[in-house]
C-alpha cells in the first residue's frame, strides 16, 4: 500500500464520500477536497489545485454539474505525480451529446496516467438526495423518457467500483458500464417509492409536460429544447440493460432498487426537511 494519499474530489457529494469512507475501510491515506469539506479545491480558482495534488499519486475524479475537465487542470495532476486517474462519468453520453463528458473522457484517456472511466448509470439517490427529491415529495415527475426502461444503480455500488480503480491492479484503461441489477421505467420506481412512503406518485413521460415545467421554473428554453433533445436520443435506445459490472469489479452483489428504497425511507429520507 502506498503512502501518498488518495486525493478524492467532490468528497462532500453523493459519489464523493462514500469513495472517501470506502477507503477510509480499508485504511488508504485519503485527502477529502471541495469547495465544502476538507482540502480547499474550487474548479474555477486553479491556485487550489496544487496544494490539493501535492504528493498524491492517485485521484477520483467528479465534475461537478455542467462544468467541465480543463486541460490545465491534467497537466497540473501529472505535473505534481497523480499517476492514477479514475472518473466517474456517465450512461450514453456519445448518444445524448453530452460533450461535456465525453471531452473529460478524452482528455483522462489522453493522460500519461492510468486512467478507469466509471460511467454510471442515473443514481438511485437522485431520488433521495438529488435532483428528484423534491419531486418526490410534491408527488409528480416529468421527464420525456416514456416507459423506457432505465437500470438505476446505487452510489455504493459506483463507489465501490470507484475504490476498487483506484487501488487495485488490472482496471487501468477500461471503461466500466455499471449500472444496478434490474431495468425499471421511470414509472415502476416511482411506484415503488410510493409503496413505502405512502406518498402518491404520478410521473409523466412526455416531451410537453416536461417542457411546460421546465420553462415554468424560468430556464432558457435554449436549454430545454437541448435536454429533451438528449432525453430523446436516450430513450430511442429502447430499454437499458443491467451489466455485471459492479460484481465483477467488486465481488458484491449490486443493491436491488427495492432495497435503496425501503432503507432509504426507514431513514427518513423523505420526511419532510425543518427549515
Amino acid at each position: 500500500m502506498s503512502n501518498a494519499p488518495i486525493l478524492v474530489l467532490g468528497a462532500h457529494g453523493s459519489t464523493g464520500r462514500r469513495v472517501l469512507a470506502r477507503l477510509r475501510d480499508a485504511r488508504w491515506p485519503v485527502r477529502p477536497a471541495s469547495r465544502a469539506t476538507g482540502i480547499p479545491f474550487d474548479w474555477n480558482d486553479d491556485t487550489t489545485w496544487e496544494p490539493a495534488l501535492a504528493g498524491t499519486e492517485r485521484v477520483y475524479l467528479m465534475l461537478p454539474h455542467e462544468l467541465s475537465l480543463r486541460q490545465d487542470f491534467i497537466r497540473c495532476a501529472v505535473t505534481a505525480g497523480v499517476r492514477r486517474l479514475v472518473l466517474l462519468s456517465s450512461r450514453a453520453v456519445e448518444e445524448m451529446g453530452d460533450d461535456r463528458l465525453m471531452e473529460a473522457e478524452r482528455m483522462v484517456r489522453d493522460a500519461e496516467a492510468d486512467w478507469t472511466v466509471v460511467r454510471a448509470d442515473w443514481f438511485n439517490q437522485n431520488f433521495d438526495e438529488g435532483i428528484f427529491r423534491q419531486a418526490v415529495l410534491d408527488g409528480t415527475l416529468a421527464l420525456p423518457l416514456g416507459e423506457c426502461r432505465q437500470t438505476f444503480v446505487d452510489a455504493d455500488d459506483i463507489a465501490a467500483v470507484a475504490a476498487a480503480a483506484l487501488t487495485e491492479e488490472g482496471h487501468a484503461g477500461s471503461t466500466y458500464e455499471v449500472t444496478g441489477p434490474d431495468a425499471l421505467s421511470f414509472a415502476d420506481a416511482l411506484a415503488a417509492i410510493g409503496r413505502a412512503t405512502g406518498l402518491p406518485q404520478v410521473f409523466h413521460g412526455d416531451k410537453d409536460t416536461y417542457r411546460a415545467g421546465q420553462l415554468a421554473q424560468g430556464r432558457p428554453a435554449e436549454t430545454v429544447e437541448r435536454e429533451t433533445g438528449a432525453y430523446t436520443s436516450l430513450a430511442a435506445l429502447g430499454d437499458a440493460r443491467p451489466s455485471d459490472t459492479v460484481h465483477r469489479v467488486t465481488g458484491r452483489h449490486p443493491k436491488t432498487f427495492e432495497t435503496y428504497v425501503r432503507e432509504a425511507a426507514a431513514s427518513g429520507a423523505w420526511a419532510p426537511r425543518t427549515p
